[in-house]
């Protein structure tokens, strides 16, 4: 059931929806994997769902359980871009009587306690030849105070995400994303210790930093980043 008290912890959302770069890059190695109906859990302010959604998509449904951001989608709902099929506020387990194609976890896994039952429920909503696609911060050792502000109870790496699998769910495709960003986020946690970037900051990773990434994560085999990209799917 919905907690009627949650209330989302962090306040980075509005700081990276100017991170145009990032989220560029995110379509295009995200999108491959997207299709048909699609279930964003974590919706947030709506920000990234702009650059995911494409031609595949049949439907989009928002699935958020913070009752100030999921007043912000409802608005957002009325003028948006695209259509969007359907705006809930709640977890996984208000969605009922519906199916789905792809379900997002978009920098929203490492922010549930416990991730492997979150995951099995997700893939009772799947249809045939389904896939969760999840987005996360990569490497515990990188776990910052940012990370403990705004509530994220780990980060990943491929060891920990297939221990997420279950006999009718296997990781397809893993990457790491971001490799330069990796250096950036290891000189915060020993050095600066922020709580929270400034907009210069976001503005100079994403102006510099992606785009180099962007270039070196391929000539790295996408094996190091600061970020995890994985596809769930179902066998």
């Amino acid at each position: 059931m919905t907690d009627p008290t949650y209330d989302y912890p962090g306040d980075e959302l509005s700081l990276f929806a100017k991170a145009i770069n990032w989220k560029s890059y995110l379509r295009k190695r995200m999108t491959p994997f997207m299709d048909g109906d699609i279930l964003e859990v974590g919706a947030g302010i709506g920000e990234t769902t702009k650059c995911l959604y494409d031609s595949k998509v049949t439907s989009w449904t928002w699935l958020e359980p913070d009752k100030t951001m999921f007043k912000t989608l409802l608005k957002k709902k009325v003028d948006f871009s695209h259509p969007i099929h359907n705006c809930i506020n709640g977890t996984i387990n208000d969605i009922k009587n519906h199916s789905f194609d792809t379900i997002l976890y978009i920098d929203v896994l490492e922010h549930i306690k416990d991730d492997s039952l979150e995951l099995d429920r997700a893939r009772r909503l799947l249809r045939p030849n389904g896939k969760i696609v999840v987005l996360s911060p990569a490497h515990n050792f990188l776990y910052s105070d940012f990370d403990c502000n705004i509530g994220h109870f780990r980060r990943y790496n491929l060891k920990s995400l297939k221990a997420l699998e279950n006999s009718s769910m296997e990781i397809s495709h893993c990457e790491y994303l971001d490799s330069i960003g990796l250096c950036l986020n290891l000189a915060n946690r020993i050095l600066l210790r922020q709580t929270l970037p400034s907009l210069g900051q976001i503005r100079f990773w994403d102006g510099i930093i992606v785009p180099l990434s962007k270039i070196l994560d391929p000539i790295l085999g996408r094996k190091l980043g600061k970020s995890i990209l994985a596809v769930y799917e179902t066998v």
